[in-house]
């Protein structure tokens, strides 16, 4: 991993922030404090049961796996000191292949994030190629946000509470699109982008992002966030990957590595 954290070490100096101060949609939800619960007035709120959330892994299921959701607390303080620190709110997920965990890790990060009482969080599913935020949820979804770039759908009718506290899905859409890299630094997706990061002070944002050496998709898209994670898999992702990764996001914010199916407990990040 040696290598890998020089390389990380390269990019923080490279960085360069992009933002913009100008609205452009209606406010869906309020900021908090820790005394308030969220009403959601324009978000459609979802029950998602329980058994769903234990068969996908995800944390806020109430499953038997404390040594997960102890990684994954560890792993939030971690990024939000990070994103605190430099005043950061948008933090994107990727990988440098497929089948490491990359978007569990986004949903359970996010989940995490969100037990932060002071804390909103809103989790968008920037994966245009492969969908599937609102899949590991099994939930059933009729626009995303391929629908609002392409046929102005509103986002208010995008987003969805999956019945977790202070937690927003920004689901992509129920199909692929093949000009997704255009989509994601259209500058219709650019305003959006800075207009979810400026409309409340207390919220996080996590991108999910295609793996990195698929496609173009996330080094069109990584000016847009503050900092960005890698998750790696142990026994899966190879030593030839991780040095294209190094080769490629010369130019990303990457904060840290996180290593997935290890024979420790899981995830393991590295700074």
């Amino acid at each position: 991993m040696e290598k890998i954290k020089q390389a990380l070490e390269r990019a923080r100096k490279e960085h360069a922030e992009l933002r913009s101060d100008t609205p452009m949609t209606p406010a869906v939800e309020r900021d908090v404090t820790a005394v308030d619960k969220i009403q959601y007035s324009q978000t459609r709120v979802l029950q998602i049961d329980s058994e769903i959330l234990q068969r996908n892994r995800i944390l806020a299921g109430g499953g038997d796996n404390p040594a997960a959701e102890t990684a994954y607390k560890i792993l939030r303080t971690q990024v939000e000191q990070r994103l605190a620190a430099h005043g950061w709110n948008a933090v994107a997920i990727t990988s440098p292949g497929a089948a490491v965990g990359k978007t569990l890790t986004a949903i359970n990060l996010s989940v995490a994030l969100s037990q932060v009482l002071h804390r909103t969080v809103l989790l968008v599913d920037l994966d245009f190629r492969n969908p599937s935020v609102h899949r590991r949820f099994e939930c059933e979804i009729k626009y995303g946000l391929i629908d609002y770039l392409l046929d102005d759908i509103p986002v208010n009718e995008i987003m969805i509470n999956p019945g977790i506290e202070r937690l927003v899905i920004l689901p992509a859409g129920r199909k692929a699109v093949p000009n997704s890299s255009e989509l994601l630094a259209s500058p219709k997706m650019i305003e959006l982008v800075e207009e979810l990061k400026a409309r409340y002070p207390a919220r996080i944002i996590v991108f999910d992002l295609p793996p990195i050496l698929s496609s173009d998709d996330t080094l069109a898209f990584s000016p847009y966030v503050d900092a960005t994670l890698l998750v790696v898999s142990e026994g899966h992702t190879t030593k030839s990957e991780i040095n294209r990764v190094i080769e490629v996001a010369e130019g990303i914010n990457v904060i840290g590595t996180v290593l997935n199916m290890s024979t420790e407990i899981q995830p393991t990040y590295y700074l």
